[in-house]
């Protein structure tokens, strides 16, 4: 799975040739949009000029200032910018897994710390407030695994753990190798 070009204008000459028109006019479309909200933007593009929310979101965030869909350069930086409990949570999850499979890389992918088998993802983790999510990016896996996952809500495509989680090295490392598994 090739990195994509975190730069908004990346999207700006598949904009170009899918809607037709140069960016100058695209950003005058933006112009009139001044003020609105996001989701106002968004739905414009959209539902007048056909834009995928990809394509729109590219426009929008980069008419408000965003250049830049990347946060984070490095898993540390986002570390610190979380909460300190949850940072070492994830970091007790990657170190459990990576003990077990040491050749997976910790890399940042979709403003996320996740764990990277060559071009593979076998296993990311982001925040919110009140929890931590990991994804295995395999709903087969989460399914397989769901009866080792007792007092965890399992979601889709996703499993939420609280902030203070005390590590299940043997739990994660499972989830890490049926993903490897899946990927071989």
């Amino acid at each position: 799975m090739a990195t994509r070009d975190p730069r908004r204008e990346a999207r700006f000459p598949a904009i170009e040739k899918r809607y037709g028109e140069p960016m100058s006019h695209w950003f005058k479309v933006m112009a009139k949009l001044e003020g609105k909200r996001y989701p106002e933007q968004m739905a414009h593009l959209q539902e007048n000029h056909g834009f995928s929310r990809e394509h729109a979101n590219a426009l929008v965030m980069f008419s408000r200032g965003s250049t830049s869909a990347q946060r984070f350069a490095t898993p540390s930086s986002y570390f610190k910018s979380i909460n300190a409990q949850q940072a070492r949570t994830i970091k007790a999850i990657f170190a459990a897994i990576k003990a077990k499979h040491p050749s997976l890389k910790l890399v940042i992918a979709w403003n996320k710390p996740t764990l990277q088998l060559g071009s593979e993802y076998v296993l990311g983790a982001s925040t919110t407030k009140g929890y931590i999510l990991i994804n295995p990016f395999s709903k087969a896996v989460i399914v397989a695994m769901q009866p080792k996952m007792k007092g965890l809500r399992v979601l889709k495509h996703t499993v939420s753990l609280p902030n203070d989680w005390v590590v299940d090295a043997k739990l994660v490392q499972a989830m890490a190798k049926a993903r490897i598994s899946e990927l071989k």
